[in-house]
């Protein structure tokens, strides 16, 4: 398989900040992201415009970015009539692949691990329907969490 992890965000009604997105199910195998939780073992995270205080050369090319504290990725959205994207995560070598639902209240985030450098070509294989034999699998291995 090339899609190794699998996280699922929402925006929840009571959260307070339009840019949050908390997990509400994964597979939980994924550190860089494990490693994100909070004291009360919540992951969450931020999604929207790339902030002014980010590095210029990220900024000229990325569409969005994930965020908690600091940069997790940068994302870009090559073609807007599709609700896909593609990043990676940073000081990392892996890849992601993002899937938005009608109204961007949904976030679900696919790892490719060790796939940075592949990150382009694995958003052609989603975009093509290649993929979603392994999406489906990842959705199905992942766990509820409770929500805040």
């Amino acid at each position: 398989m090339i899609l190794n992890d699998y996280y699922k965000a929402e925006k929840l009604p009571e959260s307070k900040s339009k840019l949050r997105y908390d997990v509400t199910s994964s597979t939980g195998t994924y550190e860089p992201f494990e490693a994100l939780k909070n004291k009360k073992d919540e992951l969450f995270f931020y999604y929207g415009d790339v902030p002014e205080n980010f590095n210029s050369q990220v900024k000229r090319k990325a569409d969005k970015c994930i965020t908690k504290t600091k940069n997790i990725s940068s994302v870009f959205v090559p073609d807007v009539t599709l609700l896909y994207a593609y990043g990676d995560v940073n000081h990392t070598l892996d890849g992601l692949l993002l899937i938005f639902s009608e109204d961007y209240t949904t976030i679900e985030i696919f790892v490719a691990r060790g796939q940075r450098n592949n990150k382009r070509s694995l958003y052609v294989l989603l975009s093509d329907g290649e993929l979603q034999n392994e999406i489906e699998i990842l959705r199905k291995n992942a766990k509820q969490l409770p929500k805040p």
